[in-house]
């Protein structure tokens, strides 16, 4: 069958992708420091690189003491100059595409600049490791005889000085090679639509009736979507509607809320789930092994990386270290330096090993989304673990929630207000509430001491939100699809207020 050549054809192009990634396997450290200098090197004439003495950097410790740690708003003015024209200011190719994040915790948006080497040598590239790693774990993979099909965000065009904007997934489908095109789904005008309801509709039509292979998108999202097959199909799960489906990559939010309700849509015991970390800013792990929740760093992708112990965060004022320095179990901030000309760049994101040979991680949350009023060192990977465990044990499921501090007023002490969304909701919530708080005791003993004789923090308090609150808070402020997400934890209570105003 002409399908079935196609899948052979491509699947040996992908696996010979292997042998580079085992030469990084073996010398991590060695592909890193070339890497940094190999950046150094091509933006010595930038203006950038003239500020920080460039040409005067021959190794990592040059690098770090010319060049500062960086948030977004110390390099904006040097992005806003390129968004409107200026060019070799910190990388020496034309950048002409910027990826819109509006992140979770600030309204404000971020432009990170995507230069085409960005796009070729880290996100395409990584698109086809993504590939090659599954098919060498999978001999027997099926994935290209149908598609792919996609769930990105949508894209807007930034009309001064040719210079564009949108999701860093609508770029991404905007320039995609022709190989990725042709085995996705839908059609490149679909997947770019900006109004994310009618676009809902669109995907649908225009996949229903495919051969779908694999599901590539966030998780929240990809869950509605594929509800609403079902509404339009009248299915009782999706494998009625695509019965060779077998690999779901996913990436952006913490997937072990969600698994219990993809395996009831797709009922399959063999059926692969696959994650990816990636950002505006660059794509950094993906997962190398079957049936894990460990992301393997890539090394090779344009990106030197730095890291940042928690315990020591003060921001830009933090001192990193290089990942020949990295420890297992400890949470770490990540600094990256790119071939997008992001340099020394707080991306936000922690995270902890759990391999050094090889570099293994696991997202644990954000810098800034975290709990510490009480200085209960709430992160996010403690908030669903625990939420996982209080699932389990009432037999319910989570569609979305967050959390924020009630603060302290007069003699009544502090607490924890949780907003849950329930897809099934537990019988009894003050049992889930229990056993909620035991969880959070149990693997976080910052909570645990707070909690103690309720000398800090009283029992949480836990909201069940109606059907629909947190989809009907991210339209509210235009947030519908994408990479947009639920904020989890912040020290504020903005959010929660808005949605209680919503309620």
């Amino acid at each position: 069958m002409p399908f079935q050549f196609i899948n052979s054809i491509i699947s040996w192009f992908l696996k010979k992708r292997k042998h580079q990634i085992e030469l990084f396997l073996k010398y991590p450290i060695d592909v890193q420091e070339e890497l940094l200098l190999n950046l150094v090197v091509a933006a010595d004439h930038t203006e950038f690189g003239k500020q920080h003495k460039f040409s005067k950097i021959k190794n990592y410790n040059d690098f770090r003491a010319n060049v500062p740690i960086q948030k977004y708003e110390t390099i904006e003015p040097l992005i806003e100059r390129c968004r409107k024209g200026e060019q070799n200011l910190f990388w020496p190719t034309k950048i002409k595409w910027f990826a819109k994040s509006s992140g979770t915790t600030n309204a404000k948006s971020k432009f990170i600049p995507v230069s085409d080497e960005a796009l070729e040598d880290c996100h395409f590239k990584a698109g086809k490791d993504m590939l090659c790693l599954y098919i060498n774990n999978n001999q027997d993979a099926q994935l290209f005889t149908g598609k792919s099909l996609r769930l990105g965000g949508s894209s807007a065009i930034y009309e001064d000085n040719e210079t564009y904007f949108g999701d860093l997934s609508a770029i991404i489908i905007e320039n995609m090679p022709f190989w990725a095109d042709y085995s996705s789904a839908p059609r490149q005008e679909v997947a770019l639509m900006s109004e994310w309801e009618t676009k809902m509709e669109a995907i649908i039509d225009a996949t229903i009736h495919e051969n779908i292979t694999s599901l590539v998108g966030v998780p929240s999202w990809m869950l509605v979507l594929l509800n609403k097959v079902l509404e339009k199909t009248g299915k009782n799960n999706i494998l009625e509607v695509w019965p060779n489906l077998e690999v779901y990559f996913h990436g952006g939010v913490n997937f072990s809320p969600y698994r219990e309700q993809y395996e009831k849509l797709i009922p399959r015991k063999d059926f692969k789930y696959y994650e990816t970390y990636n950002a505006s800013e660059g794509f950094f792990a993906i997962q190398d092994r079957n049936d894990s929740n460990e992301l393997l760093l890539m090394l090779d992708y344009g990106i030197f990386y730095e890291f940042i112990p928690m315990s020591e965060y003060e921001g830009e004022n933090s001192k990193a270290i290089p990942l020949s320095e990295v420890k297992t179990d400890v949470n770490y901030a990540v600094v990256i330096s790119t071939n997008g000309g992001l340099w020394r760049y707080l991306i936000g994101d922690t995270i902890k090993f759990t391999s050094t040979d090889p570099y293994r991680v696991k997202i644990t949350g954000r810098t800034k989304h975290h709990i510490n009023v009480f200085g209960e060192e709430l992160i996010i990977e403690n908030a669903e673990e625990a939420l996982k465990s209080a699932c389990e044990k009432t037999d319910s499921t989570i569609k979305e929630y967050t959390v924020a501090p009630i603060f302290m007023n007069g003699k009544d002490k502090g607490a924890h207000e949780w907003i849950i969304e329930f897809d099934n909701q537990p019988q009894d919530l003050h049992f889930f509430t229990e056993i909620l708080d035991n969880a959070l005791k149990n693997c976080n003993s910052d909570y645990e001491a707070k909690r103690y004789n309720n000398m800090t923090l009283n029992m949480p308090k836990v909201q069940q939100a109606r059907e629909g609150l947190f989809y009907d808070w991210l339209k509210q402020k235009g947030k519908l699809g994408g990479q947009h997400k639920v904020p989890r934890l912040s020290n504020k209570r903005e959010f929660i207020e808005e949605l209680h105003q919503l309620a």
